[in-house]
């Protein structure tokens, strides 16, 4: 045995292999580089299927890569001994080694025999991302549907709780307003005979002048046909109000018709009224309609009236949100931010007027909604809702039609509203844009056909 190791690793025996290039320099060199360069790449590749093995904890073939590493070892292992070997014959542990690489390349390769099936089963980078594709496309569906029942359930319970407060207010109301004529008639000739019988008898008894004296009869009469009038008018404002509130709900009526779009503006508006009254830190919020000679629209009446209502309802919060970032920079409503500095008068797209100053900051001397409307051509129309408020940065305005993306703080908002009108404007085969920049206030523009077009 000992002789067998004496005589393997002896180097008596042989010559150099560098006596077979003459001991040339540059052949000698050549071969050294190019084994060393070889050499080094094969070590290399282990420690990139190493690092490989590290970060895809997932691979299913992972002892395939151990043999892959232990055959390229072996093959750099060779060209490190053609080095040796030219200086040190040691020819039995050169060939010792490749026959170890020979061994391992050959088992590799029968290893590789049964997986290449399992491989080929794997799907392709094309397979993946049309999976992929096809996922997104679901997750986008099943988001929609979900703001679509989130939505649909709660303007369902909207526009039923409108309708039974609209019907139970009708009729007491109706009665009322029916019966303010006869009031007004009665009146009227109860005080003509008052006044006739003043007329007459311009001296009364003496308990008859106390008395007149003590209710001050001539303020009475003077009082209360004003008084009635009031009384009238108010109950025409609620009667008013029951048929917007009817109008916006309109639940008693077929789900396709065609309509007057300035009803369900209007009756959207009567809703929101008590958001664009000025109370407590917000001022009042003007409302300029600016109305075209519009067609009746066939449309979904209800589901329109929604996407009015969810845009308004962001136009309003855009203007108390800028009310309340003008107060917190130190200006406040109607003043400019930075005392004395000169003003540069602002108009944006829609004709809503601000101001910025100097160092481009917002001052708004009054809060306005512009609402505008117009036939674009005989078979679109088209709605335009402005605000006159900070507006929104790029990056918002390409998310704010994406489903749950808000601004607001929690609790405040759900990002349904404008994803559920773009998708409602999208079902009547229109278009439903938004223009917008820091500084310039806001505006959606909703176009829609007259003639619904149903697939």
């Amino acid at each position: 045995m000992l002789q067998f190791l004496q005589n393997f690793f002896t180097e008596a025996s042989f010559i150099p292999h560098g006596h077979c290039y003459l001991w040339q320099p540059s052949l000698v060199w050549l071969n050294i580089v190019s084994d060393s360069v070889i050499a080094l790449v094969y070590y290399s590749i282990p420690a990139i299927l190493i690092y490989f093995a590290h970060k895809r904890k997932d691979f299913p073939f992972k002892w395939i890569l151990v043999l892959f590493g232990a055959f390229i070892i072996s093959c750099g292992t060779t060209h490190i001994m053609d080095i040796w070997t030219l200086w040190h014959p040691t020819y039995w542990v050169s060939s010792f080694i490749k026959v170890i690489t020979a061994i391992v390349s050959a088992y590799t390769a029968v290893a590789l025999l049964p997986i290449i099936p399992q491989a080929l089963a794997l799907p392709s980078p094309s397979q993946l991302e049309a999976a992929n594709f096809q996922l997104k496309l679901t997750l986008q569906e099943l988001s929609s549907t979900q703001t679509q029942l989130i939505q649909t359930e709660k303007m369902s319970s909207l526009g039923q709780l409108v309708a039974g407060i609209a019907h139970e207010i009708n009729n007491p109301i109706n009665f009322i307003y029916g019966n303010t004529s006869l009031v007004d008639e009665y009146t009227e000739n109860l005080l003509d005979v008052i006044a006739l019988y003043q007329k007459n008898y311009p001296l009364p008894v003496a308990e008859i002048q106390a008395l007149t004296e003590k209710i001050d009869l001539d303020f009475i009469q003077d009082d209360l046909p004003k008084i009635l009038s009031s009384m009238k008018m108010g109950a025409d404002r609620i009667r008013n109000i029951v048929l917007s509130l009817r109008n916006f709900s309109r639940l008693d009526e077929a789900e396709i018709k065609k309509v007057d779009i300035h009803e369900g503006i209007d009756s959207t508006l009567v809703i929101l009224q008590n958001r664009l009254q000025g109370k407590g830190n917000y001022p009042e919020i003007h409302v300029i309609k600016e109305y075209g000679n519009l067609p009746k629209v066939e449309c979904y009446p209800r589901q329109l009236n929604q996407v009015f209502l969810n845009i308004l309802n962001n136009a309003i919060d855009a203007l108390e949100e800028s009310v309340v970032s003008q107060r917190s920079l130190g200006g406040s409503h109607a003043t400019s931010f930075n005392g004395g500095n000169p003003h540069k008068q602002l108009v944006n797209s829609e004709g809503v007027s601000g101001k910025t100053t100097d160092n481009a900051q917002l001052t708004i001397d009054k809060l306005q909604i512009c609402i505008r409307t117009e036939v674009v051509d005989s078979n679109q129309v088209m709605i335009r809702i402005a605000d006159n408020g900070y507006g929104m940065t790029e990056a918002v305005k390409q998310k704010i039609f994406e489903p749950f993306f808000t601004t607001k703080p929690v609790g405040s908002g759900t990002g349904l509203g404008l994803a559920i009108s773009y998708q409602i404007v999208s079902k009547h085969g229109g278009l439903l844009n938004c223009i917008s920049a820091p500084l310039q206030g806001t505006e959606f523009l909703i176009q829609i056909p007259t003639q619904l077009k149903l697939s």
